[in-house]
């Protein structure tokens, strides 16, 4: 077997990226494969498979990672929550396997070549995670906030810059809020939760921001930056009246912001989200197998959260190494898999995909050889 490529993804994990592994070979769950039908008693599969990408995914990677080796003792799987950008740049380099995205592979990331694929072969993006986006603050004495896009984007973009502004103010009568400097904080690293966020932004607010949709926050936006997931969440929260945005499944104890829809306030949740996607249509254009998705961020339907992000598995179809194929095979098969996606949602809180797009991505996964 040539896992040459997993090698170098070991390198660039000891030279300080923290990875996501599991060693709990006895975990009891089970491993799915692409039919969905239970898993063979006895796998055969063995070896190492690498991925890198979205932090956002990181806890539910945790869960896969666990049920997948219980059912396959021969397997070890790292997951390098590095952010969305560096999983891309490491899979196109061929340094793992697959990656994790918060953002599906652009037309100009897909012009070029891809190391561990067969040449003048694609790689896939699949939908395989599902979460709201948490505006997320830390102010003495408030739980929540309602807020509209408008709002936000000036906080963000440092046009509103004290919690008792007249804007945030007048959409929540009756909270008692500080005569005190806002402190907004954004992801530092090249980020698809950030591009998650400006494009609600962009699409919501957009004369309240000009910057348009982005991976790598502007110098010109000012605020603290934090690497990662677990830094924004670490500012936040160590901070004082402090706001960021995050991967809902990490809020925690802090204060969430309601979103304006319409007329009304939503606050995040799993099924709010996963209506916000299944209200949401395709990518026009994506070649064969690949499952992007145009986030309709202005959506005014009832119960609909548009502040969401879906996190992809970006993977070959016909990889160099037959070996390395069977492994993503597998392990993409249980993510996708029922039993997965509850795995999932228990240690991360993401909202499971549904029925109908499980037997899509199932379909492509079935065809990685």
């Amino acid at each position: 077997m040539k896992f040459t490529k997993l090698g170098r993804a070991a390198v660039v994990a000891a030279a300080g990226a923290i990875l996501l592994s599991s060693c709990a070979a006895n975990e009891p769950a089970a491993t799915a494969p692409a039919d969905g039908s239970e898993a063979p008693a006895g796998s055969t599969l063995s070896g190492d498979l690498a991925g890198a990408g979205a932090s956002s995914m990181g806890a539910a990677q945790e869960a896969w990672i666990a049920g997948f080796q219980g059912e396959n003792e021969d397997v070890n799987i790292t997951y390098d929550p590095a952010g969305s950008g560096a999983g891309r740049e490491q899979f196109i380099a061929g340094g793992v396997s697959f990656a994790g995205s918060d953002a599906y592979l652009d037309d100009e990331e897909l012009a070029g070549e891809f190391a561990a694929c067969v040449p003048d072969t694609l790689p896939v993006d699949l939908p395989v995670y599902i979460s709201p986006i948490a505006v997320i603050f830390n102010v003495e004495g408030v739980d929540s906030l309602n807020m509209d896009a408008s709002t936000i984007a000036k906080i963000f973009s440092g046009q509103i810059t004290n919690w008792n502004d007249e804007a945030i103010a007048s959409q929540n009568e009756g909270v008692t809020l500080p005569d005190a400097t806002i402190t907004a904080v954004h992801r530092s690293d090249d980020s698809g939760t950030t591009e998650n966020f400006t494009q609600y932004l962009t699409a919501t607010a957009e004369s309240d921001w000009t910057e348009g949709e982005f991976e790598t926050w502007p110098a010109s936006y000012g605020g603290e930056g934090a690497q990662g997931t677990s830094g924004v969440v670490d500012a936040v929260s160590n901070g004082t009246n402090t706001i960021g945005y995050a991967d809902a499944s990490r809020a925690g104890e802090l204060g969430t912001v309601a979103l304006q829809v319409g007329e009304e306030y939503v606050p995040f949740t799993a099924d709010a989200a996963a209506a916000a996607v299944d209200a949401s249509p395709r990518v026009e254009g994506r070649h064969e197998g690949d499952i992007a998705v145009e986030l309709d961020r202005t959506s005014t339907e009832a119960g609909v959260y548009p502040l969401v992000l879906i996190s992809y598995a970006i993977a070959c179809t016909d990889y160099a190494d037959d070996a390395e194929a069977e492994l993503v095979k597998g392990y993409l098969s249980y993510i996708a898999s029922a039993e997965g996606q509850e795995a999932g949602q228990a240690n991360a809180g993401n909202a499971p995909i549904s029925d109908e797009l499980r037997e899509e991505i199932l379909a492509v996964v079935d065809t990685i050889q």
